[in-house]
């Protein structure tokens, strides 16, 4: 897998799991005024999510979950920006895929400074504050040897 295709992996990751309202705002700051022209727009439908049993068992069907797809083109050129998110969040699908368009194109390290670098950096707090909070709740169990036990 090249670098390059990582990168995308990276930052669709990021825009995918953002915060909708976040990204919004941070879309918005951004002011870039590019053109888009929306080669599917955003729709929402059903994927089948599969398991395995242990990790690393048989698959199987666990159910079916809610996602909401978009694919654009920026405008005088060929580049193709994509989005699928979970839920029925049409706009943050919109927002991911012209965001997608954008880094890759020369304008990527105005977008990953603005856009990508604070969402990570959220995205990581959101995870660290969640680590916390269970091991808040930790019980740490232990065995006493007792002293009459003979070797």
């Amino acid at each position: 897998m090249t670098n390059k295709t990582e990168q995308r992996r990276d930052w669709m990751t990021v825009l995918a799991k953002a915060d909708p309202a976040t990204l919004q705002r941070l879309w918005s700051d951004l002011g870039d005024e590019a053109g888009f022209t929306t080669l599917r727009p955003a729709e929402t439908g059903m994927v089948m999510v599969r398991g395995r049993a242990g990790g690393d068992g048989m698959a199987f069907a666990l159910g079916e979950m809610t996602v909401t797809r978009c694919t654009v083109r920026l405008d005088g050129s060929e580049v193709l920006g994509f989005a699928y998110v979970a839920g029925r969040d049409r706009r943050h699908a919109e927002i991911a895929a012209r965001a997608d368009a954008l880094l890759q194109t020369d304008r990527r390290e105005a977008v990953e400074t603005a856009l990508i670098a604070p969402l990570r950096a959220a995205q990581a707090e959101a995870r660290a504050a969640a680590r916390r909070k269970a091991a808040a709740t930790r019980v740490d169990f232990f065995t006493m040897v007792r002293g009459e036990n003979p070797r």
